[in-house]
């Protein structure tokens, strides 16, 4: 691999944007470039790269003595069709799918591919909704909303209740470890002749209009809805990425990733990078947390990725071992050409630790990249490719992406158009059809800013969600995102999230999620009220003045949809479930637990 001599911002492809207004007050935005050709379906790149380089490792993961099993594109290929070639016999179909309950790994990733082969759709599902959940509700939402035909966990014994759950009529079970043979079949037991002439016949069958997969939102919203996810969107979004990192294509990328495959950016987004240009994907077990981060180090300490992908509270966990050790350091940057972060803004003093580190390890800074993306846009849409010394930018639309900028609420809504573009939800036309607008454009329900005014060369800026956005009693509009940013940077680190109150109200409230390093603090109350204080002197009016807040008296509930299977807190659920402790946050006189922002500020 070559080594990176310079910050590597060069390196990154063009986005050249054009703005159009139009006479309803709506702008478009598109880039000059023109969308390359893309491949028919991603199983024409694994046959690619099984011929062009049939030793090399596709995928690897931990294997229990510790070293690392490696599955090349070849041996991949091979176990793909042997796959193939049994699933042909059990009838599924877009309506008896395979779904995939267990989490990213080889076997994963086998079935997968091979469901596509031969034009079955398959859905991951987030394990959460298997291992967490009490009463399997969202679990058994996705069985009768998908009626898949076949599922599969890796391992029996820790899936055993949720496989039990989805039991029914002619649905087969299967797992790789742990099957008792009866009520679940062994994973080998699948496979077939994988010289089987129908297999052919199928993929040749396949188009870019066959469905992929359906990928689960996060039911931030209401229950998960299955996003139709076919082979054109996956194809052209992976040539939209290649435009933007040609140096993809030059030498074959290795990843480390841990990103589920149940979410769009680790399964499209960076499965599908790996796939498309002749890449090693390394399944990295650990997480983005204390406990899980251990695991993670270790990876990299042994293989320093060509690019690396996270969340930044991902990065923010990796920093202080990067910076307690120069040697990893130098490893972990010495051949990447860009980070990435996704999910999330990344607070500035994370960016300049990445910076400083990069540069003491190598001598230049990095590209960290990020954009803008959604399940239904298979996800990118907008990408910042500009130098910038800052985070948040989420640049310009994608080559092959109409950006539409509409006027809603003194705010500036996000629409876009891109052969990446969902058709819909599968079995629910009622919510596609309110996912596009009446030209077709799919509607994002972001807000968006151009970074400098009236300019798109600046790129754009998040601007919150326009459904979370309210009106207080006195019609000011408050921006719920700046409010929760605000709350979240100012109580750190005592508080780990927020939900912020106040639609019709007089004034705008919270509830605060405590962290768990501090939730069993004595002095925790009057600690939050101290900086509460100090946030409200130093607000400018009601739309960004938070009067009075509540500590969540209890962990919010995966089974009652106050969390989402990616750990975000659903807004609105967390406000309809906890109507009380609202009421309470609205009471005159305020009593505890209502911490008011005033000096003695625990009633």
């Amino acid at each position: 691999m070559t080594k990176r001599d310079h910050d590597g911002w060069d390196d990154l492809g063009r986005l050249d944007p054009v703005l159009t207004p139009r006479d309803d007050g709506s702008v478009l935005v598109v880039s000059r470039q023109s969308l390359g050709d893309h491949p028919r379906c991603l199983t024409d790149r694994l046959v690619h790269w099984a011929a062009a380089a049939p030793d090399r490792t596709f995928l690897a993961e931990r294997a229990a003595d510790g070293g690392w099993r490696r599955v090349s594109f070849a041996e991949t290929w091979r176990t793909v069709r042997r796959l193939a070639a049994g699933l042909l016999d059990l009838d599924l179909s877009a309506d008896r799918p395979i779904a995939i309950l267990s989490g990213n790994d080889v076997e994963h990733g086998l079935l997968a591919l091979a469901a596509m082969t031969i034009g079955v759709p398959y859905v991951p599902v987030s394990p959460p909704y298997s291992l967490v959940a009490r009463d399997f509700g969202k679990l058994d939402h996705c069985m009768r909303l998908l009626t898949p035909g076949l599922v599969y966990a890796t391992d029996a014994a820790p899936f055993a209740k949720a496989l039990a759950a989805c039991a029914a009529p002619g649905r087969l079970l299967v797992a790789a470890r742990g099957a008792d043979g009866t009520t679940v079949r062994p994973f080998d037991r699948l496979m077939g002749d994988p010289d089987d002439p129908r297999i052919d016949r199928a993929l040749a069958a396949v188009t870019g209009d066959t469905i992929a997969k359906f990928l689960l939102t996060s039911g931030s919203t209401g229950e998960p809805k299955a996003v139709v996810n076919t082979q054109r969107m996956i194809m052209a979004n992976q040539i939209m990425l290649l435009q933007c990192f040609p140096f993809l294509a030059e030498e074959p990328p290795v990843f480390v990733d841990w990103l589920p495959w149940n979410h769009t950016f680790g399964s499209n987004h960076n499965f599908g990078l790996a796939l498309c240009n002749g890449g090693t994907f390394h399944i990295d077990e650990g997480k983005p947390v204390p406990a899980g981060i251990a695991a993670t180090v270790r990876n990299l300490k042994e293989i320093a990725p060509t690019a690396y992908f996270n969340v930044p509270k991902g990065y923010e966990t990796l920093i202080p071992h990067l910076e307690a050790d120069p040697d990893f350091a130098r490893h972990f940057f010495g051949r990447l050409r860009f980070l990435f972060y996704a999910g999330a803004g990344m607070a500035q003093a994370v960016w300049d630790a990445l910076q400083a580190l990069s540069h003491r390890a190598t001598g230049h800074g990095i590209p960290i990249v990020t954009g803008l993306g959604a399940t239904e846009t298979a996800p990118s849409a907008l990408m910042n490719m500009r130098r910038t010394d800052r985070p948040a930018n989420l640049g310009h639309p994608m080559i092959g992406v109409t950006l539409k900028l509409v006027p809603v609420d003194g705010k500036l809504e996000a629409r876009v158009k891109a052969p990446t573009v969902m058709p819909g939800y599968w079995r629910s036309p009622d919510l596609t059809a309110k996912a596009f607008d009446e030209e077709g454009f799919y509607r994002f329900g972001d807000a968006l800013t151009f970074a400098t005014p009236g300019d798109p060369d600046g790129g754009f800026l998040f601007d919150g969600r326009i459904a979370e956005d309210f009106k207080l009693a006195t019609g000011t509009w408050v921006s719920v995102v700046a409010i929760r940013n605000q709350l979240i940077g100012g109580l750190a680190p005592l508080v780990r999230d927020v939900v912020v109150a106040g639609h019709d109200r007089d004034f705008v409230t919270a509830i605060v999620v405590a962290d768990p390093e501090h939730a069993g603090r004595p002095d925790l109350a009057e600690a939050v009220g101290a900086r509460l204080a100090a946030l409200a002197a130093a607000a400018t009016g009601s739309s960004n003045r938070v009067e009075r807040v509540a500590i969540l008296p209890d962990a919010p509930s995966l089974e009652a949809g106050e969390i989402t299977d990616k750990g975000s807190l659903n807004q609105r659920a967390v406000l309809a479930r906890r109507a009380a402790l609202v009421d309470a946050l609205y009471a005159e006189p305020p009593a505890p637990p209502v911490i008011v922002a005033r000096p003695g500020s625990v009633p």
